[in-house]
């Protein structure tokens, strides 16, 4: 399983520029909304709402504005987002799967249909390349250096982890994906803070791009789906060079 790419996502979101990380505000801010709806307003009583609020602080959305949507998202009853999962092949065959929160299905449907088509892929039905790919629970804590490995190692088993990669400027946890509320519950019990506590997609395997024209193709329709509000997260099976992703 790879030691820190989920990481390394997040690193690259942090480093956007205020133009970019003002979408990223706008993504955090629907997921918080719909955590809201349906779980409460209380972080205390809503895990869901809980781990939202620390990928918003990791990705460093200020106070004020998390609060904000809290209240707006417990006041109003407009904008009803639903969650909608998009598969389809970027260019040399590249699986992708594309998770969208979205209040109109017509407009995110055809945006993502033409990414595809315009960057030499193409949008595929509901299944189409997801058995490619299995879902984990993943929990990112940032390693400050403070942490002790063993002691990590015995507490992430502890609360109920499947795995876990110690590195040096993270640790990633992984659990079965009707696990990982469970297991961020405890992990947050015995005082580790997150910067993501999400269910992912993860490849079974990976795919190369040989053609560097094909493969700056791959990294545009990334960029440009990630550009766009409705979607939330971007998964896929691009074996990229770091510097790429």
């Amino acid at each position: 399983m790879s030691g820190h790419s989920k990481w390394a996502n997040i690193k690259r979101k942090k480093e956007k520029t205020d133009g970019q990380r003002a979408k990223i505000f706008t993504k955090i801010g629907r997921e918080i909304s719909v955590a809201v709806r349906e779980g409460g307003a209380d972080p205390n009583s809503n895990s869901k709402l809980r781990d939202l609020i620390a990928k918003a602080k990791a990705n460093n959305v200020p106070n004020d504005n998390i609060d904000r949507i809290i209240k707006k998202a417990g006041d109003s009853d407009k904008d009803n987002y639903e969650e909608i999962t998009y598969e389809g092949y970027g260019p040399s065959g590249v699986a992708v799967i594309v998770e969208t929160l979205t209040d109109n299905r017509n407009r995110t449907a055809g945006d993502l249909r033409h990414y595809f088509d315009k960057f030499g892929g193409n949008l595929g039905q509901t299944g189409s390349v997801s058995f490619m790919f299995s879902q984990k629970g993943i929990i990112v804590i940032e390693n400050d250096g403070s942490l002790d490995e063993e002691k990590v190692m015995d507490d992430c088993f502890d609360a109920g982890a499947a795995d876990f990669n110690f590195e040096e400027d993270v640790v990633e946890v992984y659990t079965e994906p009707t696990d990982l509320r469970t297991v961020s519950d405890a992990l947050r019990g015995k005082g580790y803070d997150f910067v993501s506590s999400e269910v992912e997609y993860v490849p079974s395997t990976m795919t190369k791009i040989e053609d560097p024209e094909l493969a700056e193709k791959m990294q545009k329709l990334i960029d440009i789906l990630e550009d766009n509000d409705d979607v939330q997260e971007i998964y896929h099976n691009w074996d990229a060079p770091e510097d790429e992703e």
